[in-house]
């Protein structure tokens, strides 16, 4: 008899209200997960009342972006949160609607899911320098909170972390994405910075545990120019980032192309674990 799974899913609408009118709300019907990490909202408390607070039997928990049209992030959930994080910088990327982490603590547990949306760089330089600072901030957050409680990030990172993770990778190593320094990032959240011991707190990539291999299956985004969906010319930016306790867990991945909601696919993984 199959055990029932915990599913989380990872999507970025690039727009609410446009991901809704091509389908994406009866998609999350049918593929029920337990919690649902939502990034690229565009959209303000006002445009979500009465049409998207619940999607698919799940309650929604935001943070929304002071400027309008921009970012915002939020996680639906079917089961009700001990506590509700909206935030992580109290600053720049508050402002900007980048993190809200759900928590979900009993007496013998501490875990949190968490949706993020790391900026992507890849307007001009002011935005990629807007990426570091994010990047410097998160990584002394995450890792201390992964000293504490476990978790799983799901979120639009804006890197591709491998060669494997995105079609022309040398034609793309001057841009944003897949930058060395992003990468280097990355590895050293990951523990597999070049030598470095991996750390206590290091996160695990948790697709890449499942799917160590894959190349044109793993994509998630497709730029909008040209035929790169269709030519499948896509790159990994979508990720679970876990505590290696929670990775541990992890049965099963799911990346969605049957239909098109957004700009990316929504990626499913499900983990052998009960609230």
């Amino acid at each position: 008899m199959k055990k029932s799974l915990f599913k989380i899913t990872s999507l970025n609408f690039n727009g609410i209200r446009s991901a809704a009118t091509k389908g994406m709300q009866a998609w999350a019907e049918k593929s029920a997960p337990d919690c649902m990490c939502v990034q690229e909202i565009k959209a303000q408390a006002s445009d979500m009342e009465g049409k998207f607070e619940q999607i698919a039997g799940m309650q929604g928990y935001f943070q929304f972006a002071e400027k309008k049209g921009y970012s915002g992030v939020g996680v639906y959930s079917r089961h009700e949160p001990s506590a509700v994080i909206i935030g992580f910088d109290g600053g720049e990327f508050d402002a900007e609607g980048r993190y809200v982490e759900l928590r979900f603590d009993t007496p013998q547990r501490k875990f949190s899911v968490i949706s993020s949306y790391f900026p992507s760089g890849s307007s001009g330089e002011d935005r990629q320098l807007a990426k570091y600072r994010f990047l410097d901030k998160i990584y002394p957050h995450l890792t201390a909170l992964a000293k504490k409680r476990e978790f799983v990030l799901c979120g639009d990172i804006n890197i591709a972390h491998k060669e494997a993770d995105l079609k022309n990778y040398k034609s793309n190593v001057k841009n944003s994405g897949f930058l060395p320094e992003e990468r280097a990032w990355l590895s050293k959240l990951l523990g597999q910075a070049e030598g470095a011991k991996a750390a206590a707190a290091r996160l695990v990539d948790v697709y890449r545990e499942l799917q160590p291999n894959t190349t044109d299956e793993c994509y998630t985004w497709w730029s909008q120019r040209g035929q790169a969906y269709a030519k499948n010319v896509g790159w990994r930016l979508d990720y679970h980032l876990a505590t290696p306790a929670m990775a541990a867990l992890a049965r099963e991945e799911e990346i969605y192309k049957t239909e098109k909601f957004s700009d990316h696919a929504p990626m499913t993984i499900g983990y052998e674990m009960k609230l």
